[in-house]
This record gives C-alpha cells, sequence and structure tokens, in this order.
C-alpha cells in the first residue's frame, strides 16, 4: 500500500535518512522504532511530503490488500509516485498522521475539531459561503469518529479543556476524518499519563482493523504487545524489520536501542522515559 525505495534525506553533510527500502500492507501495524535522532520523524516528514527527499522515491497504492469497509479489492489501484507530493496531495490520496506535539484548535469544540477536519478531507474543503449547519454528511462523519475515539461526552466542550490523554485521542479522530487508507501515528503515547495509556493503546488496536497504521512509539512493551511488524531505524539506516519477537532478539537492535530490554520494564531510548520527544520536534529543516 505504501512503499518507499532508496529513500533518503540529507540536511547539509548530515543525513538523517539513509537509503531506506521499505512497504507497509494495507492490513498491518507496525511499529517503527530506533533511538532519539534515528531519523524517524524525518521519515514521516517525507512520506506525507513535509519535507522533499534527497533521493529515491515514495509509492502509494490505493486499496491494495486493504480490509477497508468500502468494498475495495486486494488488487485495485497502481502504484502511484508521490515523492513530490505536497502534504494537502498526500492527505487527499489518503495518508493522514497525528503529530508528537498536540495539534489540535483548542478554542473550537472537540465536534468542530473533528466536523472542520472531515470537511477538509472531502468534496466542500474549498466551499467558504454556505452556512457550516448545512453539511449534514460532515457532522454525521464527526459523530461517529467522536463515538469511535471515545469522546462523545466532550463533544461540546472547547478542546483545551481535555486531558492530555483525551487531546491524543481527539488527534486520532481528526486523523480518522475522510476515511484515510493509512495512518501515520507519532507517538501518540507521549505525554499521557500511566491511567490513560490503555485507553490510547485501544484506540490504536481498533483503528488498526479497518487502516494500515504506521506506529512510532518508544514504550517498548506497547511495540512488542500492538505490532504484527517492527521496523528498527539507526543513523538513518534501516537496521531490522521482522515480527516483534524476532527484532526482540536481534543483536544488531540490542546494541542500538533495546539494550537489555525485558518484557515487562518500560524502556525508551532516553534515560528520561518514553516520553522524551523525538529528533524532529525542534524544526523540520534543521534537525534529523
Amino acid at each position: 500500500m505504501l512503499r518507499t525505495t532508496g529513500l533518503t534525506k540529507t540536511f547539509g553533510g548530515l543525513t538523517a535518512v539513509d537509503g531506506v527500502d521499505f512497504e507497509l500492507g494495507g492490513d498491518e501495524l507496525c511499529s517503527l522504532i530506533g533511538p532519539n535522532g534515528a531519523g524517524k520523524t524525518t521519515f514521516f516528514n517525507l512520506l506525507t511530503g513535509a519535507l522533499t527527499a534527497t533521493a529515491g522515491t515514495i509509492e502509494f497504492r490505493r486499496g491494495s490488500e486493504s480490509s477497508r469497509e468500502d468494498g475495495g479489492s486486494d488488487t485495485d489501484g497502481a502504484w502511484q509516485d508521490i515523492t513530490t507530493a505536497a502534504p494537502h496531495e498526500t492527505a487527499a490520496m489518503g495518508i493522514h498522521r497525528s503529530y508528537q506535539i498536540t495539534n489540535v484548535f483548542p478554542t473550537s469544540t472537540v465536534f468542530e475539531n473533528v466536523r472542520i477536519a472531515a470537511q477538509a478531507n472531502g468534496d466542500d474543503a474549498t466551499t467558504f459561503w454556505r452556512n457550516a449547519n448545512h453539511y449534514d454528511e460532515y457532522e454525521t462523519e464527526a459523530r461517529a469518529i467522536l463515538e469511535r475515539v471515545g469522546l462523545t461526552e466532550h463533544a461540546s466542550v472547547p478542546a483545551s479543556s481535555l486531558s492530555h490523554g483525551e487531546k491524543r485521542q481527539l488527534e486520532v479522530g481528526i486523523a480518522l476524518a475522510g476515511d484515510p487508507d493509512v495512518l501515520l501515528l507519532d507517538e501518540p503515547n507521549a505525554g499521557v499519563s500511566s491511567e490513560s495509556v490503555g485507553d490510547i493503546i485501544d484506540l490504536i488496536e481498533d483503528v488498526a482493523t479497518d487502516h494500515a497504521v504506521l506506529l512510532v512509539e518508544h514504550n517498548m512493551d506497547i511495540v512488542m504487545n500492538v505490532s504484527d511488524r517492527v521496523v528498527v531505524l539507526n543513523q538513518g539506516k534501516l537496521i531490522a524489520d521482522g515480527s516483534p519477537a524476532d527484532v526482540r532478539d536481534n543483536e544488531a537492535v540490542q546494541r542500538a536501542y533495546l539494550g537489555g530490554y525485558e518484557s515487562g520494564t518500560r524502556h525508551s531510548s532516553e534515560s528520561d522515559g518514553a516520553d522524551a520527544p523525538d529528533e524532529e520536534s525542534a524544526s523540520a529543516e534543521g534537525s534529523v
């Protein structure tokens, strides 16, 4: 459904993503892990058009191997080169993402955040002069999404009043608007209290039942428990790609990242915990 060939991004003399060959199937939840500075968020930014590749290609095939409920077959669609596509173009194709840093409209209601996203990904994205209340289809979609992400009871409150975990749920809801084929979730548990982590995990597993999901996550227990497949980046290079068990036991991964990880112990690449911001949170063009 989504694949890269020799994907490379350099910033001056620094190579943030180095010749990565990767493919995401339409029916899998794949986790992308690695130390801070490994190139994970740069890779996300390349896939969504926020950054332009220095070399290599990105291709997308909508409907391929998909478990979507819209009746799409496993063979419909041809591979399309999206290497130079802009973010709004990749979103229109069906590739949506969430961000490390919470990214919602704080003064708008929870409902309006999702309704606006639904309209932005629909056929009326550029229609400005019609009363928003006349877009019944987007209201219906927004209410269905809020129910799915567990925020129905908060629909009428400003997004700023939500807890951090609830804002993460809202971000996933916004990413779901427009029924994308692929969801890129960039550390959805970052900053979330331990009491709310379970809700986020349940939500990730739920959306993975009918979307391809690529997940960046530092908590290895989450990664090992929810992933169909795990891909590891280190210094911009792909060093492992396989089942959670195979990756956990991979010596190169142990040296580069896991460092003695055992199931049931919280692990991250930083000594101060799993919620440390990843490499590109400062700026897209000035970091790796």
